[in-house]
């Protein structure tokens, strides 16, 4: 499959088969894909734990939330939990990063003189603005582009995934034992789908003339119509949801799965789930 037709694909794939297990090679190579992203000052912050339903502990599978309002069963029957994290220990240590770029011939033109300026300017002004870097959202932003770049391995390979987000994570942070250092950015669910790979069509957007401006707020970038029709010809836009079959799709998700047919009605769980959380916090 082109990477095109990936991109073009790329959307939410929250029904899996719990049946059929990941590789742990399929998996290896989304990591990769994330290991390999760009990172500001390469510091690399992003990190996960791969949850794999048929070999982890109890006690791991039990803490992974009670759901979300779009579907807690994604995580009981997902056979592949990613939890994507920021370790903020990893901004601390830049100025070791910075250097092992100087090395590889990535920063500076001469490396003696580009070392100095590391350690006499550059380093210590990055340790200066630590607090305003973790304020100002870009360690997260590149954290973003690792997980994308996974997603898009998984889809190569024939995976479904869909990010999650997660409410409370007191109960996961303790079973899997992160550092304070952690902070826990999304889960993404990962197995085989058990929909159609179109998933019902492209999803609901904003128009793009909407969303994207030239030179000025407000002032529309232009959209190409011959532009439109190049991608729609190299499937990188797909057909509008929803499909005349999905309806009939949903019915037998449904009954596969034993779900309501009631959009978030796991919400009272999620609630008692994160009061629980703020009980035990406030009493520690």
């Amino acid at each position: 499959m082109e990477l095109k037709e990936v991109i073009g694909r790329r959307r939410s794939t929250r029904f899996l088969r719990p049946y059929k297990p990941v590789e742990r090679e399929k998996l290896q190579k989304m990591l990769e894909g994330a290991r390999l992203a760009s990172f500001w000052g390469n510091v690399q912050a992003l990190s996960a734990v791969v949850i794999e339903r048929a070999s982890a502990p109890a006690e791991v599978l039990k803490a992974l939330p009670t759901g979300t309002a779009i579907g807690g069963f994604q995580f009981r029957l997902a056979p592949v939990v990613i939890v994507w994290v920021l370790d903020w220990a990893r901004v601390e240590e830049q100025g070791r990063r910075l250097h092992e770029l100087v090395d590889a011939g990535a920063l500076g033109i001469d490396p003696e003189k580009s070392h100095a300026y590391m350690d006499e300017t550059l380093i210590p002004f990055f340790q200066a603005a630590t607090d305003a870097i973790k304020q100002g959202g870009l360690t997260e932003v590149d954290c973003g582009q690792g997980i994308a770049q996974a997603t898009l391995v998984a889809f190569e390979e024939g995976l479904g995934t869909c990010l999650i987000g997660c409410p409370s994570d007191r109960k996961l942070r303790r079973a899997l034992g992160l550092p304070d250092t952690v902070k826990v950015l999304v889960l993404q669910t990962v197995g085989y789908p058990a929909e159609d790979p179109e998933a019902g069509g492209q999803r609901p957007r904003l128009p793009f003339e909407q969303r994207f401006s030239l030179n000025r707020w407000g002032e529309p970038f232009p959209r190409d119509e011959k532009v439109v029709q190049d991608l729609v010809g190299a499937k990188m836009i797909r057909p509008t949801a929803p499909l005349p079959y999905r309806r009939d799709e949903l019915r037998w998700l449904q009954e596969q799965y034993g779900l309501s047919e009631v959009f978030g009605d796991e919400v009272p769980g999620i609630v008692g789930e994160m009061m629980e959380a703020a009980q035990a916090a406030s009493g520690s």
